[in-house]
């Protein structure tokens, strides 16, 4: 289904694909974007060497299903969600109510027991619970609306819901009414409506003024009128007249308007109608798209709607309506991504497909893989699996540090509103820290039993290894240019092939070639 869609769009634009990427970029590819790293050496050529016609299906259900894999998929894709739904920064402060560790240990715990995704939605909208892990009521899924129901008539909290589950951006009608869609201000009160009987609750730190964790509970909502068995909300729209919003989802669906929890419960109403409409299903299949494809069918991913023409409609909503028949099976739809002719294809430009260019405004065609930059969380894991980059110490030191890496990181590259950056941009921040940060020294180290130590001991000659250093980090062989480079930086070092290959590692880990997703 995917295949003849995108297809048939290269037929009407009269563009031929590149070429099918081969086995070893793609077994690359397809880890960092499954389990969040690039493969081992051994990995890769345990692949390579599968002699099987049906070795890419069989690689994606490995890394899917198989126990070696379970805690680094689970790993990979809380931290990915945990971006998406609190920000790179949420919960890093002492006085935030929200508690990164438990997003983290809530996410994790649902993606290495598969949870579907429309429990996973209903359970983070309608959460209620401690946000700490110890607690008697702990509830990680808290932690996505803990920070964002108490300030502003819990505005945050309706454009965040909106805009990750449904891909309805309704931000900027808070004020007024959207000049380019059908959101009007009504529809975004009627939304915020939903959330006033939630209220985040501070628990402190005996003596100090430190929060020690944070309760989401459900409250009775009196109303802005202080009428609870009509519980409105006020809104004041642009020439300053005073308009009257009870809760209505987005389709029009009415719910009581009683603010009585005993009458109705008003996220859990929101919860469920969510699950009845198409656009949970089309949002959440739109960024999975662009997750490994690079690009999503609209343009930013999470704004749905008439308003916003996606680049291939009929596989939109086709692939929306299989996902709800798959019973919202996240690990089937990465399977049905992975598998189709688009993921497959190499990352070039060519003369017959040069028109496939979204970075000048072009909608994307799939014609070719969109390059793309590796996460913070992908680069660190990558040199990690590669090189035994981690630090000494014990579990707790080695995740003290790599917080510490990536904290470096997102002060490097990250933006104003703790979203991911889009680009490196060469800056001296980012350059330091891969040219001679505390990673990159690991992960170049000549230590006995280290990476280069092991290296260096392993295949029948200088050639050999060299090539086993390429496979590992760019999955690829040197090219002759690179050869010559490394046998001249060996006659350099004086015949000490360990510091050959050091340097020849360091030049590779701070490549663009390394850092990018191909």
């Amino acid at each position: 289904m995917i295949n003849d869609a995108v297809e048939q769009v290269w037929r009407d634009y009269e563009i031929r694909p590149s070429g099918e990427v081969d086995d070893a970029q793609w077994c690359r590819r397809v880890f960092l974007d499954v389990i969040g790293r690039i493969p081992t050496y051994d990995e890769l050529v345990e692949f390579m060497s599968d002699r099987t016609h049906d070795k890419r299906g069989a690689l994606v259900q490995r890394l899917l299903h198989d126990d070696r894999y379970v805690e680094e998929y689970a790993n990979h894709w809380s931290a990915v969600w945990t971006n998406l739904l609190i920000g790179r920064s949420g919960g890093t402060d002492r006085r935030d109510l929200t508690n990164r560790t438990g997003m983290q240990k809530y996410l994790r715990d649902s993606f290495a027991q598969n949870k579907t995704y429309d429990r996973l939605a209903y359970e983070l909208v309608s959460a209620t619970g401690s946000s700490t892990p110890g607690n008697p009521n702990f509830n990680g899924a808290v932690n996505f609306l803990i920070g964002k129901v108490n300030s502003e008539k819990a505005t945050l909290a309706t454009s965040s819901v909106s805009r990750i589950f449904l891909g309805q951006q309704v931000q900027c009608t808070q004020c007024h009414n959207h000049p380019f869609n059908q959101w009007k201000q009504q529809k975004f009160w009627e939304f915020n409506a939903f959330f006033r009987q939630t209220r985040a609750l501070r628990r402190f730190v005996d003596g100090t003024n430190d929060i020690e964790s944070a309760e989401l509970v459900n409250e009775d909502f009196a109303g802005e009128a202080g009428t609870p068995e009509d519980a409105l909300v006020f809104y004041e729209m642009r020439n300053g007249l005073q308009k009257v919003a009870y809760p209505v989802f987005t389709d029009g669906t009415e719910i009581g308007k009683s603010g009585y929890l005993e009458d109705t419960n008003r996220r859990d109403e929101l919860a469920t109608l969510m699950l009845q409409s198409e656009y949970l299903d089309k949002m959440i299949v739109n960024r999975m798209w662009s997750m490994f494809l690079g690009y999503g069918f609209t343009r930013p991913v999470d704004d749905l709607g008439p308003h916003q023409a996606p680049s291939h409609p009929v596989l939109l909503d086709a692939l929306g309506k299989e996902f709800r028949k798959s019973s919202y099976d996240l690990k089937e739809l990465i399977t049905w991504i992975t598998l189709s002719r688009p993921y497959q294809l190499e990352a070039t430009l060519g003369k017959q497909n040069e028109i496939d260019d979204p970075t000048i405004g072009e909608s994307p065609k799939f014609s070719r893989f969109y390059l793309r930059q590796m996460s913070a969380e992908q680069l660190y894991e990558s040199l990690v699996a590669a090189s035994d980059a981690k630090g000494k110490g014990s579990y707790a030191d080695q995740e003290a540090e790599r917080r510490k890496w990536l904290g470096q990181f997102v002060t490097a590259f990250g933006t104003d509103e703790g979203g991911e950056a889009t680009t490196f941009n060469g800056s001296i921040p980012q350059a330091l820290m891969l040219f001679n940060g505390e990673l990159t020294k690991n992960a170049t180290s000549e230590e006995a039993g280290g990476f280069i130590d092991r290296l260096s001991k392993s295949g029948r000659s200088p050639r050999d290894r060299l090539t086993q250093l390429y496979l590992t980090g760019l999955a690829r062989r040197p090219t002759k240019n690179e050869t010559t480079v490394a046998g001249k930086l060996l006659t350099a070092r004086r015949g000490n092939e360990k510091e050959m290959l050091q340097d020849m590692w360091w030049a590779i880990i701070n490549s663009n070639e390394f850092i990018m997703q191909h």
